[in-house]
Order: C-alpha cells, then structure tokens, then sequence
C-alpha cells in the first residue's frame, strides 16, 4: 500500500478532501521525523512505537580492497509494533 492508497482510503472513510487528508499524512510523517532526529520516540498506543536504536561500533571488511573498516556508533530509527497489533497481523 502506498501513500496515495493510504490517503485514499482516509478520504473515502471520513469524506474529507484528499488533499486535506494528504496535508495532515504529510504533517504526521514530519512530526515524527523531527521527534526521532531530536531522540524523542513517538508511542502510539495500540498501534506501536517509533524508536531510534543505537547500533554500536563494529568492524566491517570491504572484499574489493581486502581492507578493515571500523563502523562507528551510530543511530538508526525502528519501528515497534504493539501486541495487539502483532496479534491481530498474526491471524
């Protein structure tokens, strides 16, 4: 499903305008941007959590130069799903 399916379905539900509906879609995925880049989480109960993981250092090897690179730490956004949204994907 992509974006404009999503945008679609909300229109067709609420009878919004789309574009309306686009505006706040749009307005949701930068708040919770912003939040993760200032390593806030976003907790939307029973539904799941966006969270920044921490990936810590590690060594890597590239094959091509046969040469040890060192990875640093570094962050990386995650999602978490609630169980009951586990749950019920799981039927």
């Amino acid at each position: 499903m992509t974006k404009a399916d999503i945008v679609n379905e909300i229109a067709k539900s609420t009878g919004f305008d789309k574009s309306q509906v686009l505006e706040t879609l749009e307005l949701f995925m930068e708040i919770v941007k912003d939040s993760l880049s200032n390593d806030k989480n976003v907790y939307l109960r029973g539904f799941g959590s966006f969270i920044v993981k921490t990936r810590s250092q590690k060594t890597a090897r590239n094959i091509s130069q046969g040469t040890t690179i060192i990875i640093p730490e570094h962050k990386i956004p995650a999602f978490k799903p609630a169980k009951v949204f586990m749950e019920e994907v799981k039927k």
